[in-house]
């Protein structure tokens, strides 16, 4: 396989942890917050997103610095960047409000919400980011 077929499969490859939270996460805006396992399975979600996401996206940065396509391999390395620095800070604000939520705060609930509404906002633009880069990677290859 040629430096640019690896860079191809490295886009695939970071759309799948992408794709999937796209389409697993708005099920959860159909259930309360305020029970704790739904909570705890969002949370748990999110972390795995993250995760993913981070290791997606260092092997999408690597393909694309060894394709020869520095450009490409900094803006897979901003998205990298985002769900190291992203899953810390967002699972300490999610860990807040469940604790808000567990001392009688009712406001914690719509917190929750909001991060999850922020969540998959942000997951959407990463998503539209990194598809629209496809022609663009796709006829630098050819």
């Amino acid at each position: 396989m040629t430096s640019d077929g690896i860079a191809l499969a490295a886009i695939v490859i970071l759309l799948f942890p992408m794709g999937y939270f796209f389409l697993a996460s708005p099920a959860f805006l159909l259930v309360k917050l305020d029970i704790p396992p739904v909570a705890q399975l969002l949370r748990g979600m999110f972390n795995a997103h993250f995760l993913m996401l981070r290791i997606a996206a260092l092997i999408g940065m690597v393909a694309f610095a060894t394709a020869g396509r520095p450009v490409f391999a900094f803006g897979i390395a901003l998205i990298a960047a985002v769900a190291i620095w992203g899953r810390g800070w967002f699972l300490r604000q999610w860990d807040a409000q469940l604790s808000a939520r567990d001392a009688g705060d009712a406001a914690a609930v719509r917190r929750l919400r909001q991060l999850h509404w922020g969540g998959m906002l942000s997951n959407t633009v990463l998503l539209a980011a990194v598809v629209s880069s496809i022609p663009y990677i796709s006829a630098t290859s050819a």
